[in-house]
């Protein structure tokens, strides 16, 4: 058994290496957690951003991912976010944090739970997973994070993004010190 999965590690590393003398440029990457630089990369690519980021996310607790989507948004980058309904009421989440600095927050209320994990930027990369955007996913939890660097893929994940815009609610932060600050 041991042997058979060094003849798969070996053949794959090999595929690997061809493909990428054929393609430079990667049109996924891949990693996982705990602590495989999932918010790194998600970071990273948020800080590429030149037109828009729209966020699906269950939860968004992650302070690295919040600021980079701020920082976006103060570089006149369009973001819109879209939460599960409990984050109205979840102390821990960004949501009024990130509708307090003018970024379009709503939350999801047609739906069980909007467990999407999605972050769209510029119509050609989608960033999924099972990855949540908290910081328990990079440094405790199991997680896989893929990026895709696809128009097909980007604009499928628009439309989906779109339809949950639709039915979902804005999200109406008070004050700073209604939220602790």
């Amino acid at each position: 058994m041991k042997n058979l999965l060094v003849l798969i590690l070996a053949l794959l590393t090999g595929c690997a290496a061809q493909a990428q003398q054929r393609e430079p440029v990667p049109h996924w990457s891949v990693y996982f957690s705990p602590k495989g630089g999932c918010t790194e990369a998600i970071v990273k690519e948020l800080g590429r951003a030149k037109r828009f980021v729209l966020v699906q996310a269950y939860s968004l607790t992650s302070a690295p991912i919040a600021k980079a989507l701020v920082d976006a948004h103060r570089y006149g980058i369009k973001v819109e976010i879209l939460l599960d309904k409990s984050q109205k009421m979840d102390r821990f989440s960004s949501a009024g944090f990130l509708a307090l600095t003018g970024i379009p927050t709503k939350m999801d209320t047609a739906h069980g739970a909007a467990h999407n994990e999605v972050i769209i930027i510029d119509a050609e990369i989608v960033i999924t997973g099972s990855f949540p955007f908290t910081k328990a996913a990079e440094e405790q939890n199991a997680e896989n994070l893929l990026i895709i660097r696809n128009r097909a893929v980007a604009e499928t994940y628009i439309k989906n993004y779109v339809e949950h815009s639709r039915h979902s609610e804005p999200y109406e932060a008070k004050t700073k010190s209604d939220l602790g600050f």
